[in-house]
């Protein structure tokens, strides 16, 4: 039979892969974090018909005479460049700019996408939607979170509870004035809260008399000094010399920012550092993918920090259907992290990442695929016209 046959047949089923991955590209042209294939073509194996020979005296050398036998796919790759940026406005919604995975479980086995459309399910689990594959990541600990653990599942649960903090320092500051009328009574008062969250005031009352400034503190059920006031004495620069802290019940008292200045009153409260109990109201992401709620005791506070994968080889990645990727040997182990540490990109919430897939360039590749189909059908319909030739030279 003729080579030329086998030649064409080879055509016709690379240029059909070639339709194939086309095909798939556009079908994929609006799916999130879709990543385009390339499809690469190489010759196989040709025919030596005569081999090369050397120069000699008086005799020059020959090159090979040799015939090719087809084509085969050398390889099919992925394209991992950067998708265009769809605003979707849902607080759920995140893109990877730059490079990089979101690292999410299904059962016991670990798989990679670029699609940030997540949602929660009943238990506060960050999932993917459909195949519920579970978002990793590191949860926090009062606010901490440690990025060198191992990563686990993000839980966002409706109620979450801030606990609360008992206050341990509770500071004045500000300029006392010096030349204040006698008889001046001025009372500044804070906040604090013991280990449960209850609240109560320390309540700081300064009264101005001949010989200077006196205070006296209470918290409704301890006082400081136990009874009467102690004096505030002050230098020529106006810095305070008599006491600058005090015990009251299990807080500690500040006055060092105090100073006795003329002229000018601003002694206040400053922020102490305890804090009531909270319930998790909403919750942002930030850029290296920290997710931070806001509570009802109006304080914001981590909440854990989703984690984001990177490869040596990311085309050596196999698809797993579903936007998802696995590892193989020729990916590299993924190199588990934060955003935007190690070369990982950064994070964006209320947006996702569009498919790459470039619809200008996909019909032109099935403008080539169906041309170098027609080709090769043309190969053969050529090399069956030169057989029947063959055949009837013998009626």
């Amino acid at each position: 039979m003729l080579r030329s046959l086998f030649s064409g047949i080879s055509g016709l089923r690379s240029h059909q892969t070639m339709l194939d991955v086309t095909g798939n590209n556009i079908a994929n042209v609006n799916t999130t974090g879709f990543k385009a294939s390339q499809i690469q073509f190489q010759d196989t194996l040709s025919q030596m018909l005569t081999g090369a020979t050397g120069a000699q005296d008086g005799v020059g050398g020959a090159n090979p005479a040799q015939v090719g036998l087809g084509v085969q796919v050398a390889g099919i790759t992925t394209n991992f460049t950067q998708g265009a940026a769809q605003l979707t406005g849902r607080s759920t919604d995140m893109m990877i700019s730059g490079d990089g995975f979101f690292v999410v479980r299904q059962g016991t086995q670990q798989f990679y996408t670029r699609a940030g459309s997540f949602d929660f399910d009943s238990t506060g689990q960050m999932v993917l939607p459909g195949d519920g594959a579970i978002v990793q990541g590191w949860a926090a600990e009062n606010g901490v979170i440690d990025t060198s653990a191992a990563v686990g599942d993000i839980r966002v649960g409706v109620g979450t509870v801030m606990p609360a903090k008992a206050t341990t320092t509770a500071p004045f500051a500000g300029n006392l004035q010096a030349d204040a009328k006698d008889g001046t009574v001025k009372t500044v008062a804070v906040k604090a809260y013991d280990a449960i969250g209850n609240e109560r005031e320390i309540e700081l009352t300064l009264t101005k008399g001949a010989t200077g400034w006196t205070m006296s503190a209470t918290d409704g059920t301890a006082s400081y000094p136990a009874t009467g006031t102690e004096a505030m004495t002050f230098d020529a620069a106006g810095n305070l010399t008599s006491t600058q802290s005090f015990a009251l019940g299990a807080v500690t008292v500040d006055l060092s920012g105090v100073t006795g200045l003329a002229g000018v009153d601003t002694v206040a409260a400053q922020k102490q550092d305890g804090y009531a109990s909270g319930i998790l109201e909403s919750f942002s992401l930030g850029s290296d993918g920290t997710i931070t709620g806001s509570f009802s005791n109006g304080l914001k506070q981590a909440l854990g920090r989703i984690a984001m994968a990177s490869f040596t080889n990311p085309s050596g990645l196999s698809k797993a259907g579903g936007s998802l990727f696995t590892t193989t040997v020729n990916s590299g182990d993924p190199q588990v992290g934060a955003a935007g540490t190690g070369g990982r990109g950064t994070l964006s919430s209320g947006s996702l990442e569009m498919s790459n897939v470039d619809l200008s360039t996909e019909f032109t590749q099935l403008i080539i695929a169906q041309r170098g189909f027609q080709a090769n059908s043309r190969v053969i319909t050529t090399s069956d016209e030169v057989l029947q030739e063959l055949v009837n030279l013998k009626r």
